[in-house]
């Protein structure tokens, strides 16, 4: 089968590996046809610069070490299941959680396998990844899709998770106003979910003025500033109500600005939300959290449990993560159309979703 398999920095190889045997299957794994797999921004992150996450010597859980499958947003349908699998079956079309970790360790037992410190992802972490005509995981990583979900909109629950996850984390409600920094595909699907949980008013932060008409597209009401020509802070004051600032701000850049843009902008007792990872340790103004009274969160992935809501979000159009899809490649073209393409200073792409068929 063919596979995209990261060796190192700006080193991804569109390789030919032996297909998974489907009659060597572990009594609880699932073995996987592929169909459409996103590329993550931790994915280009490891591209430019791992690696990263990927681990050089065997992960402590998952074994896993370089060279490694790419690509943690698929789905796919089943061909085989071993033998004590019984959630789902050979046809079922699925989308892939891809967390794995212990189901008996201290956060395990509480159902936060997202929090295990053994945490390990498919495609990062994992002898198996999306990017690849096949896969094989574990049952508890499979979650079968209902009609109203497409192939594409399968690939498209994990990220769109993280931005569900990060709203219900900053407590966003109908009538909420929010501030959301970053214009990726995470930010994109941030103005989505954010939306779909009720938000009335919602600006959208980025120095980049053509994500910023992207999103103009996605949801036509949304206010959009450019911190290069805009005080984007005094902006969002003069459109809340009291000149406040907004209930809820979510930080999907990684970046230290950004965090402090979202101190400045929520409102007294506001909850500021950390979506995007910081490269390095930033400095947080200590002073303005207390004085202004705030919650800052973290929002680490997902409740692994979310699957079937999401799924459900999407499917009834109430969250259309579909939209932020602006190129569909073939896997021999991941790394010019895909990787290099998302590096471009321009960002003319959101999402690029592989099609393995």
């Amino acid at each position: 089968m063919k596979a995209a398999r990261f060796h190192g920095k700006r080193d991804v190889r569109v390789e030919n590996l032996p297909e998974p045997d489907r009659d060597t299957l572990g009594p609880h794994e699932v073995l996987i046809r592929n169909r459409f797999c996103g590329i993550c921004g931790t994915d280009l992150h490891e591209y430019a610069a791992g690696p990263i996450f990927i681990p050089t010597q065997p992960h402590p859980y998952t074994g896993a070490k370089l060279p490694q499958v790419l690509g943690h947003e698929y789905g796919g349908t089943v061909i085989a299941v071993g033998p004590e699998v019984s959630d789902v079956a050979p046809g079922d079309k699925v989308s892939v959680q891809p967390l794995v970790s212990p189901r008996d360790d201290y956060f395990g037992r509480r159902g936060l396998y997202q929090l295990s410190d053994k945490l390990g992802i498919v495609g990062l972490m994992w002898p198996w990844g999306g990017m690849a005509e096949y896969s094989v995981v574990n049952h508890y990583n499979v979650f079968r899709m209902p009609d109203s979900v497409s192939d594409e909109q399968a690939a498209l629950i994990e990220p769109t998770a993280v931005a569900v996850y990060a709203a219900d984390r900053g407590g966003v409600k109908p009538g909420s106003s929010v501030l959301v920094t970053g214009a990726g595909p995470i930010g994109q699907l941030q103005v989505l979910a954010a939306r779909a949980a009720g938000a009335s008013r919602i600006f959208l932060s980025d120095t980049n003025d053509n994500r910023l008409a992207m999103a103009r597209q996605l949801l036509p009401d949304v206010i959009t500033l450019n911190p290069k020509s805009d005080d984007v802070v005094e902006a969002i004051r003069d459109q809340t109500e009291g000149h406040v600032g907004v209930d809820v701000a979510l930080e999907c850049v990684g970046a230290e600005a950004a965090l402090a843009t979202c101190i400045e902008a929520v409102r007294r007792q506001g909850v500021v939300v950390q979506v995007g990872l910081h490269v390095g340790k930033p400095a947080v103004d200590g002073f303005t959290v207390t004085f202004k009274d705030i919650d800052v969160r973290g929002s680490w992935c997902y409740s692994t449990l979310m699957w079937p809501r999401v799924a459900s979000m999407i499917g009834a159009g109430i969250l259309p993560a579909e939209k932020v899809v602006t190129r569909r490649i073939r896997l021999d073209d991941v790394v010019r159309d895909g990787f290099e393409a998302l590096l471009s200073p321009a960002g003319t792409e959101l999402k690029i979703l592989i099609d393995l068929q």
